[in-house]
């Protein structure tokens, strides 16, 4: 075995000090890149019994680094927004304010989650959460879980186990990722019965289908897209109607979480409680502008219900989500609206994006022009909604608009923009002003 090629192979010691692996040591640490270094030296071992030459050690260091980057490229890190979608859905739909980030930093180590500081006793999870819903919202109940889903699964699971929930054909829609009205309702173990038809529901619909097996009725806000044209939905006052005369409770799933005021067709909380909805539940995040969360306010004696079901041990809040929806919820009571990232965004006067868009083309040279454009507030709000919008437009002359936007997307912090016909677009209504410079160094760097 004197000739054995395996023999020259380099010891691990060797590997570990290549310069490409220490600068990663930095980031990673010795024990993650010590085990990736293993395996590049079996893999190359294996080769080489097959026949293969042996490899250099710049090679070996190359598939130890290449290995660590692809199991952690997919890591969740920071991003500057520059697309004008509001509420981006895979960038993480609303981000939190300056408080709720503080907040969740104060909860993430040892906290009061489940501690009473008057009595030194056991305290419960999401008391004060509680009540500041019931004082924001007007609600006699409220409570929160960990996502909107889980609310409904578990308002569903909690009144219609085994039982009838009678809701439009035109409302049974997809929350996204392939996740359906129908499949909660069937994990949850309610009997859906569909009404109407896709574009028109009458109310004799749900009187006809009431019997003594229903459990629920239902209205979802179609969040996703809108139905026009020859279209009919009865009024959630004339549902409820119809479900105190049948001694069921109605559900409503307003959606974006708006409280109240007008934006597009979106319906509000304030809207749903004075038409007496015995629960609503909305997100925690998108246009409530706070983090992922299912909220649950309405009648009292169902909201305690709902907190003592098993179901809702399961899909509780986290601690630090919790901090951050106090937070939120202080700023809507404070007054404090425009803290909230969302809403501010939502909010900027065109006159301020054009200037800073004069003041960004400016910085980029010639290549670069300001022109009026639209954006989205996305995130499932407001679908058919465009907002007016200012956008610097550029047209790289070195690189495509491909290659400058997956160079944009390599940057620290990596910058998200939008191509169009040969152009990459920035908008700034979704960069905070502190960020403007960051991009526009990004931006310069990728051009050429």
């Amino acid at each position: 075995m004197s000739g054995d090629p395996r023999r020259a192979l380099p010891k691990m010691d060797t590997v570990l000090a290549h310069p490409q692996i220490t600068e990663q040591m930095r980031t990673w640490g010795r024990p993650l890149l010590t085990e990736m270094a293993r395996r590049a030296l079996e893999d190359a071992r294996q080769a080489v019994l097959d026949g293969v030459p042996l490899p250099p050690l710049d090679d070996i260091a190359a598939a130890v680094t290449r290995t660590v980057e692809l199991l952690t490229v997919g890591r969740v890190q920071e991003v500057i927004n520059a697309t004008g979608v509001v509420l981006h859905t895979n960038l993480g739909r609303a981000p939190l304010s300056e408080a709720a980030r503080e907040a969740m930093l104060a909860a993430a180590g040892y906290s009061t989650v489940e501690f009473d500081l008057r009595t030194g006793g056991r305290g419960k999870r999401g008391s004060t959460a509680n009540a500041l819903l019931r004082e924001l919202t007007g609600a006699a109940g409220g409570m929160a879980v960990n996502n909107a889903a889980a609310a409904l699964f578990l308002a569903l699971g909690a009144f219609a186990r085994d039982r009838e929930v009678i809701v439009s054909r035109g409302e049974l829609v997809e929350i996204g990722g392939e996740f359906r009205i129908p499949a909660i309702m069937e994990a949850a173990g309610a009997r859906l019965v569909e009404v109407g038809s896709t574009n028109r529901t009458h109310l004799c619909d749900y009187v006809d289908a009431i019997n003594e097996r229903t459990a629920m009725l239902m209205v979802v806000h179609p969040s996703n897209y809108r139905i026009e044209g020859f279209t009919a939905q009865p009024a959630v006052s004339d549902l409820v109607a119809v479900a105190r005369e049948a001694g069921v409770p109605l559900l409503h799933d307003i959606g974006s979480g708006l409280l109240r005021g007008r934006m597009g067709d979106e319906p509000t909380l304030e809207e749903s409680l004075k038409a007496g909805a015995d629960l609503a539940v909305f997100s925690g995040d998108k246009l409530f502008g706070g983090p992922q969360a299912g909220i649950i306010v309405g009648d009292a004696i169902l909201v305690q219900k709902l907190a003592r079901h098993p179901i809702a041990r399961a899909v509780r809040i986290d601690k630090v989500t919790l901090a951050a929806l106090e937070a939120t919820l202080l700023a809507h009571l404070s007054g404090r609206q425009q803290d909230l990232p969302v809403l501010r965004m939502l909010g900027i006067p065109l006159e301020e994006l054009r200037g800073r868009a004069d003041r960004l083309a400016h910085e980029l040279g010639p290549q670069a022009s300001v022109r009026e454009g639209t954006g989205m507030v996305g995130g499932g709000s407001m679908p058919a909604e465009r907002l007016p919008t200012i956008v610097v437009e550029i047209k790289p002359h070195a690189v495509t608009e491909t290659a400058m936007v997956s160079r944009l997307r390599a940057c620290d912090p990596p910058v998200i923009v939008r191509a169009e016909r040969g152009r990459v677009i920035v908008d700034l209504r979704t960069v905070p002003p502190g960020q403007d410079a960051q991009v526009t160094t990004s931006l310069l760097k990728t051009m050429c």
